[in-house]
């Protein structure tokens, strides 16, 4: 049982939803899958609008799911520093503490590998392939995203508002010590560095994400009705996820790190600016090509009609003689 301030209510979580059989559900899993449930739902009713054969799709998505699952773990183990104790706790299957620890930069990198290579086995346009799993993602990671404030975890650093943000034992107890190795390490102490970043409410970078990632998802399928080219949907959502989990991935606390760069804003970043570089490459090309095709249209129009008029004064010609 966690009590937790969010927002000025208190509530009482309990991560465990049921135990059957003496297995221990939890929230976090029920949520996950409640969100893949739901993309799910939504890739088969707009597959036939991408021209996609649904039983291809259920081929892709039995062998995709299971790969990003694995590839989610093997991100967390590589860049958290997990020290497993054998090969056995990567599945949390030995002593260890189970399979705590999955990252969704490795499971959205799994997917679309895993995805690209059945969906050119299938004979499954791959570009069309992500255009459809670009708004199912973001039903997913929305709505998962509740397991990590259930779990009391994703969250960021002090708003510095009596108000705004949550708190909890669990928040409390891992600031603290989040503040004592910052301040040894900055060499101030931990009061004086209190001072300058205060104490109490945290921000709730799980909602911050959780409401970025629903958004995009409407604005994404909005898009999806009007995409101007194959995979300008997967693109666009490379921008749009890229540049709110950047900035969401600043506030937090609890962040994976390569060397002083926090990881997943650091990709984020990259992947943003690497869609936004290529839209506006394609959409060039695009237009160009458009370009061409009015110009030629409209000098054999001119022809045409230049011939016609050269006919009809040939023909007036005729009739006066």
């Amino acid at each position: 049982m966690t009590e937790v301030t969010i927002f000025g209510l208190k509530l009482t979580l309990k991560p465990i939803a049921f135990t059957i059989f003496g297995w221990d559900v939890y929230w976090y899993g029920i949520l996950i899958a409640i969100g893949f449930s739901l993309a799910l739902v939504y890739g088969y009713r707009n597959a036939k609008r991408y021209d996609i054969n649904l039983d291809k799709l259920l081929d892709v998505i039995l062998v995709t799911v299971p790969v990003a699952i694995l590839c989610a773990r093997t991100y967390y183990v590589l860049f958290d520093g997990v020290k497993l104790k054998s090969f056995a706790d990567f599945f949390g299957l030995g002593e260890s503490s189970g399979v705590s620890g999955l990252a969704i930069y490795g499971g959205v990198i799994g997917a679309v590998v895993a995805g690209g290579i059945m969906c050119k086995i299938k004979k499954i346009n791959i570009l069309s392939g992500f255009d459809l799993a670009a708004p199912a993602f973001l039903i997913g990671q929305g709505i998962g995203r509740w397991g990590n404030f259930v779990n009391q975890e994703a969250f960021g650093t002090f708003t510095g508002s009596s108000w705004w943000g949550m708190e909890s034992e669990k928040t409390i107890s891992y600031m603290r010590d989040f503040m004592v190795d910052k301040a040894y390490s900055e060499g101030a102490s931990y009061d004086e560095l209190l001072e300058i970043t205060g104490e109490g409410m945290v921000h709730p970078c799980f909602l911050y994400e959780s409401i970025w990632c629903l958004l995009g998802f409407l604005v994404l399928h909005h898009f999806s009705k009007k995409r101007r080219f194959k995979g300008e949907i997967g693109l666009l959502y490379c921008v749009w996820y890229g540049f709110g989990r950047g900035f969401i991935e600043l506030l937090r606390t609890d962040s994976l790190m390569i060397g002083p760069f926090k990881v997943s804003s650091l990709l984020s970043f990259t992947i943003c600016i690497g869609a936004i570089i290529a839209i506006l490459v394609i959409r060039n090309k695009m237009g160009k090509k458009q370009e061409a095709y009015e110009s030629v249209f409209s000098e054999n129009f001119e022809e045409s009609t230049e011939d016609t008029a050269e006919d009809d004064n040939t023909l007036e010609e005729n009739e006066n003689d």
